[in-house]
Formats: C-alpha cells, sequence, structure tokens
C-alpha cells in the first residue's frame, strides 16, 4: 500500500494557505477544511478507480468518493466516454434535450413511487423544492423533520429542536431569521412516541415529514421498522407528505434507494449524488397528481438555469446504465461487508469498541458499544479517539470523511487487495488509540 509521505515542501499546506486568503476558511463546503478533526486537507489533483491522489503526488484508497456519487469509481470507462461525447456536442443550451427525457425514464423505471419528475444542479436545490412542493400541495405550512438529518442548507431545514413538542426549532446558522424556521418542528429521529404526540398537537397543519431513509448525515443509522413505518402511516392518516430524501441512499444501497429496503412507499423522493455520477445532478420526483402542481403546470415555482445540463444528464445516465448490470449491488454489498466486518475485527483485536453497519455500498462505524438510534446517541462517540483514527489512517494511505458523523463509501472499483490494505492500516490506526 503507498502511504502518504508528507513530501517536502507540502504543497496541501501551501495550498491551504493560499485558499484561507481567497475563500471563507478556504473551502468551498465546510467539512472539507479539516476543522473537525484537525490538519491539513488533502488538495485532490487526480483519481483514478478506487484511488485519490493529493497535491503532493500521495495516493490514498478513497471511501469519500466524492461524498456518494462515485458508486463506479473514479473515471469509469464508460462515463468518461458518454460525458466526452455529450461535451462535443454542447456545454450548455438552456433548452429541453432528449437526453433530459431519458433520465427521467430511467429514474421512473427503476423508482416506483415516482411517476413525473424534475431534474436540478445539487441535492439542496432538490430538497428544498420538494419541501415548496408538499406545502403547495396541501395548502399547509408546517414541516417535520428530525435531529441528525441533513436536507441542504435551505433555510427553513437549517433547524435544531425546540424547547418541546408545542414548540418548533430555533436556527443553526446565523442569517436565518427565527421566522423563516417557526413552521418547522425537529424531532429525534426513531422516537415513535415523540413522533405520534407531534401529530396529535399538530397533525392537521403539517405539510409534509422529510427524513433520511438510512440517515448519513450523522454517520450511519438506520430507521427502526416501528418508526418508518409510523412515518407512513400518519402522514396518509393526517393529509401530510412523506417526503423521502435519498440524495445519499438513492441508487447508492439498492437499485431502488433505500425505500426499496424498507418497503416505505414516500409521496416525494428527493435524488441527488448517484444518479450525476459526479456531475452536478439531482432530482426530487413524485406521483402525477402531486407534481401537477408544480409550474409550469401549476403555481408551485421552480427553475434553474443549469438544470438537465447535456454533460451532467449523460455522466449522470451512464452512471445508471452500469449500475443496473447483473450481479452488480451483489458483489458491491459483499465489498462492503468485508470491509466493515474487518474494521470490527481489527478493532477488537486492539480492544477498542467499535460497532459497524452497512447497506449496499454504503457503511458507517462508531466507536462505542451498540449501534445508536438517534443524534444524542450518536454524540455519545469519543470524538477525540475518532480524530486519532481518522489521521492515523490517512498517514497509512486511506482516506475517510474528516468527520465523526458522516458515512462512508465503497465503490465497485475496490478490490479484495484494496479492503485488505484497508484493513492492514486500520489495525496500525486502532493500536495507537
Amino acid at each position: 500500500m503507498t502511504s502518504a509521505l508528507h513530501s517536502s515542501p507540502d504543497r496541501n499546506a501551501t495550498l491551504f494557505e493560499r485558499a484561507q486568503q481567497l475563500i471563507p476558511g478556504g473551502v468551498n463546503s465546510p467539512v472539507r477544511a479539516f476543522k473537525a478533526v484537525g490538519g491539513t486537507p488533502r488538495f485532490i489533483e487526480r483519481a483514478q478507480g478506487a484511488y485519490v491522489w493529493d497535491a503532493n503526488g500521495d495516493r490514498y484508497i478513497d471511501y469519500v468518493g466524492s461524498w456518494g456519487p462515485m458508486i463506479l469509481g473514479h473515471n469509469h470507462p464508460a462515463v468518461i466516454e458518454a460525458v466526452q461525447r455529450a461535451l462535443e456536442q454542447g456545454l450548455s443550451f438552456g433548452a429541453p434535450t432528449e437526453r433530459e427525457v431519458e433520465l427521467a425514464e430511467e429514474i421512473v423505471k427503476l423508482v416506483p413511487s415516482i411517476e413525473m419528475v424534475r431534474l436540478t444542479s445539487s441535492g439542496a436545490e432538490a430538497g428544498m423544492s420538494a419541501i415548496r412542493l408538499a406545502r403547495g400541495a396541501t395548502g399547509r405550512s408546517r414541516i417535520v423533520k428530525f435531529e441528525g438529518c441533513y436536507h441542504g442548507h435551505a433555510d427553513s431545514l437549517l433547524v435544531k429542536a425546540g424547547s418541546g413538542l408545542a414548540t418548533f426549532g430555533t436556527a443553526t446558522s446565523a442569517g436565518v431569521p427565527p421566522e423563516v424556521v417557526q413552521h418547522t418542528l425537529v424531532l429525534e429521529y426513531n422516537n415513535v412516541a415523540q413522533l405520534e404526540e407531534a401529530f396529535a398537537i399538530h397533525g392537521p397543519e403539517i405539510a409534509g415529514l422529510i427524513l433520511e431513509p438510512i440517515a448519513g448525515n450523522m454517520n450511519f443509522v438506520r430507521p427502526t421498522p416501528a418508526f418508518i413505518q409510523r412515518c407512513r402511516s400518519l402522514c396518509t392518516q393526517y393529509g401530510a407528505l412523506l417526503i423521502i430524501d435519498e440524495v445519499m441512499t438513492g441508487f447508492r444501497v439498492a437499485l431502488g434507494g433505500a425505500q426499496s429496503v424498507l418497503k416505505v412507499q414516500p409521496d416525494i423522493t428527493v435524488l441527488g449524488k448517484v444518479i450525476g455520477g459526479g456531475m452536478p445532478l439531482a432530482a426530487f420526483g413524485a406521483s402525477r397528481e402531486i407534481m401537477r402542481h408544480l409550474a409550469p403546470l401549476g403555481t408551485v415555482y421552480q427553475a434553474g438555469t443549469l438544470s438537465g445540463n447535456p454533460v451532467a444528464t449523460a455522466c449522470g445516465l451512464a452512471t445508471l446504465r452500469e449500475i443496473q448490470k447483473p450481479g452488480f449491488y451483489e458483489a458491491l454489498s459483499k465489498q462492503t461487508r468485508s470491509l466493515v466486518d474487518g474494521l470490527k475485527a481489527a478493532a477488537r483485536e486492539a480492544g477498542v469498541p467499535l460497532v459497524v453497519d452497512s447497506e449496499g455500498g454504503m457503511f458507517g462505524f462508531f466507536l462505542l458499544d451498540q449501534l445508536p438510534l438517534n443524534y444524542g446517541q450518536v454524540m455519545k462517540s469519543d470524538g477525540a479517539r475518532f480524530n486519532r483514527l481518522f489521521h492515523g489512517l490517512l498517514d497509512r494511505g486511506v482516506s475517510i470523511a474528516p468527520a465523526l458523523y458522516e458515512a462512508g463509501f465503497v465503490s465497485a472499483a475496490h478490490t479484495a487487495a484494496d479492503i485488505d490494505a484497508t484493513l492492514e492500516a486500520a489495525r496500525a490506526a486502532f493500536k495507537g488509540l
């Protein structure tokens, strides 16, 4: 395995210093700054298959995967060929294209709960639009979300829990006025009793309930069967719309998304990451009845200059076609399971408490004795110990997310040798904890 060599001078450090003079925090998305784990972020120069190389030329086995989209690995030949053909035809038209229709057809074919779909350029944009659609379709204002679930940086969703079920959340970001989040109620993930009480109090006012079907923004937290089914039944009972945010899980945990694994039928689905194959592309979709509220058919407005971009749709369409090949998910799941089982064994040998979980090509681990069910339990993880583990792996050529609360991703390009090399690095890193 190639380890990080810490070249002298360190180009990562030089680039980070330059970036901080021009870009807030030196990064264009906060978690990239390594603020949670300390140290210098790696500036990536290139990637291929299961690997990325930083500005020093050091290679890492990559389990970030651009935060999920790279399910095929970096620079898959079929995807690159499709993108190159699209580039020759033009970068952007601001007009409809046949490829948009083809991508929509693939999504509708693979996700039974979706009959019509609208493409956007980011998951945050798709999540924001799904909330607006739920409010427009129901004529209601209240939204339910869950602590630890992230649905993009739309103002009304940057919320932490209020003081009780009779009150609504408070903003978690400066610049978000209190009146913007006054209609958002934040509940505890997997708390069925609290969910039932919230609907008993606010049910007739609730436009929609939005959740991650497997929460990947507090690492990897599954819903209990009782919780996810109660989300569905309460929305049905009170006329609210169930919005499942599959930006992370869609086509990542299974071909039909987490909703197919959990056997739950949402009213609105939000998709991203894998459907773009690494390009800026996302979507939201629902039944024809709900989607008819969207302009130009209805009065719920949503638009985007680059929505359905011809290069992005080429990338996404090629990706979706590759993952439908026979045996794809069986092989991906087996490789992911070998990784998490190996991590658990390595931690046990070192006497380090560790619990693991995975679905498809998505995984998570916690420095705890049992898998958490909600954000409060996740917060009991030993952050300082995780930071040492993160750097122990990074120094040995293994890249995981630079934050305790982020899921990890395996791609089809990861080989058994890559998993073995990762576990070798993990055994050494665990011994240093």
